[in-house]
């Protein structure tokens, strides 16, 4: 579409959005560490550029220059201290500019502010780029920027942007006579080194060394390639190094830790299929920065025809990164029909597989190493057990747990192996982390026994819980269910039944409707008091979650049992008979019944025991 704009010789000056006013002032009089990365981001801005002009070019006839080599150029001019990098790519019209260089989308700019504003300045380069902040990273290092650009539409007109970083920028009538951009850098007095023809050499090297296109150097007719170019992907596994990997791994993630693991695939049948595929190595990638959008690049023959896929892998696995790439996706086809292809879903099929072939790998060939990979991800395995029921058989082989069976971690069907004799169900507690989950009450017996159970801790687990009902037809039961039983026997040492009864109806007449019932307990053995729930209570759980999310819930009955062996409940018990002791009685219990609901994770207000603390300490440290 043409202009309508009219171009006659003008200047006009426009005021840059507010955010972006701020992101410029950070950028120029706070960020000083990594400034080279203006370069890495102007590059990464140029391929993106290619890239959509080549797929203009296959799937549209009426193009600016079809015939200009798809390329990057680099050209200093140190005595003036200015820079230029060049494209042959889309292009931009007067509009373009507007949109492109002068606004940036709100939540973006303010995104960035926000993390910038939190993170240590000496890694900046870790978050500039990621809320569409990339191209402003120049100032860091420029007097003046100018681009000047042609759009790819054959009656585009050629059009200059002009800015010193400050509260405006101008738009002016250019003169170009081939598609693409320019920009023109003025470099600072103290970042003159990047005007260094080496210099410019070593951080395409470091930085873009995978991109698609040729990156030239230019001095005067002379020009040389300063990238391998080469589609990693493209090659055969054996013939690439893990440097190699590593490389482009940080390049195309922005990610500065090496990846966890590496899949590379390359095969012709069922379909073409060429990729590389990124465990990273932690959620959080350096300060502040957080796993990309889900989705992985997907090319057409080279051709990038989709940046974030989100249908080639199943939500679980959306953290993992890298490119796919297959001759036999069509090229000129809208997103919908991509999302529809059955070559996708194959695609989709062979790749989740070998994700979860290398993450089963992982596990059994270095725990230490796939422990640390489920701290950060398991999470994500979890949430889809939950909302996608359809990946069961793919998520129950690697979900791990923390067990009192060791330190380590332990899969299902282990446990289910480990199993004593006559053991019909496979049990579990759930509390707010590892280490209160081992002190639970709820273990006395199990322990004692020999019984495993599984320590779940993390909040989504009572959710899990509500989708995996069973397993290999064992079903999964709660510790701190009623019905479970214990020792028919009475144990010696054990207050006498008479005894037990009477102590429980004074507690039941202190604590009320708080409890629904106080008995004695055939499975506590060093621990006093326990809080049992019916088993019919499915949603007992969901008052956890409710308070660790903040919201408003109310603290279930439970039924109170009591060690009849343990020193508290015979003291207890022999303080019935003690009028004159009844404040001590009952501050006691209060704290008993508010350290259980504590052990539960359901107290609605941990600091409220204080008081009873001191009480007992009071109590404790009187001289009689």
């Amino acid at each position: 579409m043409a202009e309508q704009h009219d171009v006659a010789n003008e200047r006009e000056q426009f005021q840059f959005q507010a955010e972006i006013q701020q992101v410029l002032h950070i950028l120029i009089h706070s960020l000083y560490t990594h400034r080279e990365i203006f370069v890495r981001e102007l590059i990464s801005n140029a391929s993106d550029a290619l890239n959509r002009v080549q797929f203009e070019m296959l799937t549209n006839q009426d193009v600016r220059d079809p015939e200009l080599e798809l390329a990057i150029t680099l050209e200093a001019d140190k005595d003036a201290r200015i820079i230029r990098i060049s494209d042959t790519g889309i292009g931009m019209t007067r509009d373009d500019m507007i949109k492109n260089l002068g606004t940036v989308a709100q939540s973006g700019a303010k995104a960035f502010l926000q993390k910038l504003g939190e993170a240590n300045p000496t890694n900046s380069s870790e978050i500039i780029g990621q809320f569409g902040v990339g191209f402003y990273s120049v100032f860091m290092a420029a007097d003046e920027v100018r681009v000047t650009s042609l759009s790819y539409q054959p009656d585009a007109t050629a059009w200059r942007w002009t800015s010193c970083g400050e509260a405006t920028y101008t738009l002016e009538a250019a003169e170009r006579s081939e598609r693409g951009t320019t920009i023109e850098i003025v470099l600072k007095e103290d970042a003159e080194e990047y005007a260094e023809r080496w210099k410019l050499d070593q951080i395409v090297r470091q930085h873009s060394n995978f991109v698609a296109f040729p990156i030239y150097s230019a001095e005067g007719d002379e020009k040389k390639v300063l990238n391998q170019r080469t589609a990693l992907w493209r090659k055969q596994p054996r013939e690439v190094t893990q440097e190699e990997y590593n490389d482009f791994y940080r390049q195309t993630t922005m990610d500065f830790n090496e990846p966890l693991s590496t899949v590379h695939i390359s095969t012709d049948a069922p379909v073409d299929l060429h990729a590389i595929l990124f465990l990273p190595s932690k959620r959080e990638q350096g300060m502040m920065r957080q796993i990309p959008d889900p989705g992985l690049k997907l090319y057409s023959r080279k051709v990038l025809i989709q940046e974030r896929n989100e249908e080639l892998l199943p939500k679980h696995l959306r953290f993992v990164q890298g490119v796919v790439d297959s001759e036999d996706l069509p090229l000129n086809v809208s997103r919908e029909t991509v999302q529809s292809s059955g070559t996708l879903r194959q695609i989709a099929k062979i790749i989740t597989n070998k994700i979860t072939k290398e993450i089963e790998t992982l596990a059994e060939n270095d725990a230490e190493k796939f422990a640390d990979f489920w701290r950060e991800f398991g999470p994500y395995f979890k949430e889809g057990l939950v909302t996608d029921p359809g990946t069961r058989s793919q998520i129950e082989p690697l979900l791990r747990f923390h067990s009192t069976n060791g330190e380590g971690l332990t899969k299902l069907s282990e446990y289910v192996e480990r199993m004593k004799e006559g053991q019909e169900d496979i049990y579990y507690v759930i509390a707010d982390n590892v280490e209160t989950a081992r002190r639970s009450p709820h273990l006395d017996y199990f322990n004692e026994r020999g019984y495993e159970v599984l320590l779940m801790h993390e909040t989504i687990d009572s959710f899990v819980i509500s989708s995996l009902r069973d397993f290999q037809g064992k079903k999964l039961r709660s510790v701190d269910d009623a019905d479970i039983a214990g020792d028919d026997v009475e144990l010696e040492g054990s207050l006498s039944a008479a005894t037990l009864g009477q102590l429980g109806d004074r507690i039941k007449e202190l604590l009320g409707e708080q409890i629904s019932e106080v008995r004695g307990s055939k499975l506590l053995r060093s621990n006093p008091v326990r809080l049992a729930a019916p088993s019919d209570d499915f949603g007992r759980d969901m008052d956890r979650i409710r308070r660790m999310m903040g919201q408003e819930y109310s603290v279930p009955s439970r039924i109170l049992e009591l060690n009849p062996r343990h020193a508290i409940v015979h003291n207890l018990a022999a303080l019935l008979d003690e009028p004159d002791q009844a404040e001590l009685f009952n501050v006691a219990v209060q704290q008993l019944y508010g350290t259980a609901l504590l052990g539960e994770g359901l107290h609605p207000n941990p600091s409220e025991l204080i008081s009873g603390v001191h009480a007992l300490i009071a109590a404790a440290t009187k001289k009689q």
